[in-house]
């Protein structure tokens, strides 16, 4: 019995989650355990669990009346995290070409960029693909501590990078130009290579996702 409520526990986190993370449950989107036992079809008690997990996480947020939310994004948070984003992934880059792996980055980052064109129709896939592309950047500084950070930070992460494509960022090309980085990295350009990720991801990407 233990092991079923905990399955069905997760199974209710996880599709919350889910929703939240690719905006069938905006920012800002009020939230009542009835409507979330419909959506999901389940009873309270796994809906409850789910809940408190997620109000853990800081996805969902309850005010002094007990009404529950989805977490805003506000201009500060959009704001802070890209400057996090850009100092440490700016360093990362760096460090792929003063070590001399890149060329075996821009393998590995193809790779991922060969994900996000595949998923180019899906806007939420995609920027799961996007994300997993940052990551392999910082995986250079082979650092638990940096990776920890990220992760923490990986739902305001996703939910910018869509609200980003929904005002205007365009997928077609930032899929192309990131295909133009991996040569550039192929062919040690570090300048060039910079240039593009800081103009798509730390320029572009910040100034759609604000709107």
């Amino acid at each position: 019995m233990t092991e079923k409520h905990i399955s069905l526990a997760d199974r209710a986190y996880e599709a919350i989650r889910t929703n939240i993370l690719n905006l069938t449950y905006p920012p800002g989107t009020q939230l009542t355990e009835a409507k979330l036992t419909a959506d999901l079809n389940m009873s309270r008690s796994p809906v409850r669990a789910a809940i408190k997990m997620l109000q853990a996480e800081g996805l969902i947020v309850t005010d002094y009346y007990k009404s529950m939310t989805v977490k805003e994004l506000t201009d500060k948070d959009i704001r802070e995290i890209y400057q996090l984003r850009e100092l440490l992934e700016s360093s990362a880059f760096q460090l792929i070409f003063t070590s001399g792996r890149w060329e075996e980055y821009s393998y590995r980052i193809e790779e991922k960029v060969v994900r996000m064109c595949a998923a180019a129709s899906d806007i939420y896939q995609w920027e799961l693909a996007d994300t997993n592309m940052h990551l392999e950047i910082i995986s250079i500084f082979d650092n638990e501590r940096i990776n920890r950070i990220y992760e923490n930070n990986m739902s305001e992460l996703i939910r910018m990078g869509q609200c980003s494509v929904k005002n205007g960022m365009d997928i077609q090309e930032t899929n192309e130009n990131l295909k133009k980085m991996v040569l550039h990295m192929r062919e040690n350009n570090y300048e060039t290579a910079y240039a593009i990720l800081k103009s798509d991801h730390f320029t572009t990407g910040k100034e759609t996702a604000l709107g």
